[in-house]
């Protein structure tokens, strides 16, 4: 066994779930190395003393991930390989007082909200002054960029209100600083992300800001693209779609999640919203922004699906033919509105029906791709990967959607820049294509 310094200064921080957990993560990076730990994210190296886990609570499958990597790094301290362990993020908000009387051997529980008391345990002080800075994970040229904090949405399904709180919204000014060093430190695309995209503003300013907001970033220098996350489809602020259309650095791509369609389920859902009127606000977003992405997600499983209404989903995502599409199964969680309600649908039924609207997205996914051939598309290129350079459109957000793939043995491009490329086959979820004859 090696020996360990009295002033542990390596700190690994192992971040579980999505892309707001990992901003959070970078956060506290940032405050860490400003206090001068020595700090790395998800390092494969077994030489940190502390490790600090940022965990996912959102359904079972995530919960039971942040269970067994918790246990894993438990079975590295009782090993002597790391000093001392610590555990934050959703899961543990939610279930600190369960984790306690569980796995002891953590060294201390946080929730999502307590930055301050971390960064005090680890013997390191808030500093105030980096307000806007952090330090990504992600490749230099993206970075996510979290507008708000919390939901005030009543989604039966949902236990993100449990863990994350009422909805605050960060100031249009320190968003615009956040944006700004974050530009000068490499990026060129923007990732807007909440829990509600379309409630920013209304809890500080009195009405939804979210089109003054893209503006905002729209106008700093230095941004390619700006990506909008998390719409929610009831209440949308229609003035989005203008901004959208008028800004060139603005993608024309809305991630709107649905996840149902027929009435009775929307209202079991507590979704705010009905079918006419999703219907409708597809229409009109189709008309304002024409050729504009949509992603969405679908929510299959919850209870009181019957085999009817599912098949009207899968009918729906025929007609309506979303360019981006995921499914995810409903999770019985306890504290939320669905909760009180039989989950009556059983396991096998819920993957069957995800895995039925999966192959429908496919066969929609694949004929939007083939009109791609022959086209020249703006590219932002990301990673170089079995011989291909591997980039997206601005139809497409990382990790979640389609790529486009140039092969490296005829082409090259930088990693982190934007070329044209020539789309000459596609796939079902991928585009293929070479460098445009002018650049």
């Amino acid at each position: 066994m090696r020996v360990r310094s009295l002033h542990p200064k390596k700190i690994n921080i192992v971040t579980l779930g999505c892309s707001k957990n990992l901003v959070d993560s970078e956060v506290l990076m940032s405050q860490l190395k400003a206090n001068d730990f020595d700090v790395s994210h998800q390092s494969e190296k077994n030489n940190s003393e502390i490790v600090v886990i940022n965990t996912c609570g959102f359904i079972e499958n995530a919960k039971q991930e942040s269970i067994d990597t918790i246990l894993q790094y438990v079975e590295e301290k009782e090993a002597g390989r790391i000093e001392k362990l610590y555990v934050t993020g959703c899961l543990s908000h939610r279930y600190k007082d369960e984790l306690e009387k569980e796995i002891p051997q953590v060294d201390a529980y946080f929730g999502t909200l307590e930055l301050p008391r971390i960064l005090q345990t680890l013997g390191a002080d808030y500093k105030h002054d980096l307000l806007g800075e952090r330090i990504t994970t992600t490749p230099q040229h993206y970075s996510y960029l979290k507008i708000s904090e919390g939901c005030n949405r009543p989604c039966s399904f949902c236990a993100i209100p449990l863990m994350r709180g009422k909805h605050v919204s960060k100031t249009i000014e320190q968003l615009v600083l956040e944006a700004k060093n974050l530009v000068k430190n490499g990026t060129k695309e923007l990732i807007l992300i909440a829990q509600d995209s379309t409630y920013y503003g209304l809890d500080i300013y009195g009405n939804r800001k979210l089109a003054d907001l893209l503006k905002a970033l729209s106008d700093v220098e230095g941004v390619g693209w700006i990506r909008l996350h998390y719409a929610f489809p009831s209440q949308f602020p229609m003035d989005v779609l203008k901004v959208m259309g008028e800004r060139e650095n603005i993608c024309n791509y809305l991630d709107i999640p649905l996840q149902h369609i027929t009435d009775h389920m929307l209202k079991t859902m507590r979704r705010g919203i009905s079918e006419s009127r999703s219907r409708k606000l597809i229409e009109d977003i189709r008309t304002q922004v024409p050729g504009i992405a949509l992603r969405t997600t679908m929510l299959v499983g919850h209870p009181g699906e019957t085999t009817q209404e599912f098949e009207k989903l899968c009918r729906f995502v025929e007609e309506a033919k979303f360019d981006r599409l995921g499914v995810f199964t409903y999770s019985h969680e306890e504290n939320t509105h669905a909760h009180k309600l039989a989950d009556d649908v059983p396991h096998v039924e819920k993957e069957r029906r995800a895995a039925e609207l999966m192959e429908i997205q496919q066969q929609v996914a694949s004929e939007l791709n083939e009109a791609y051939v022959g086209q020249t598309l703006k590219v932002l290129f990301d990673r170089k990967e079995s011989g291909y350079f591997v980039g997206r459109t601005e139809y497409d957000s990382p990790e979640v959607d389609n790529e486009v793939l140039v092969e490296t043995v005829s082409n090259f491009v930088r990693l982190g820049d934007f070329a044209n490329i020539e789309i000459t086959s596609s796939g079902d979820f991928d585009l293929y294509g070479k460098l445009a004859a002018e650049q």
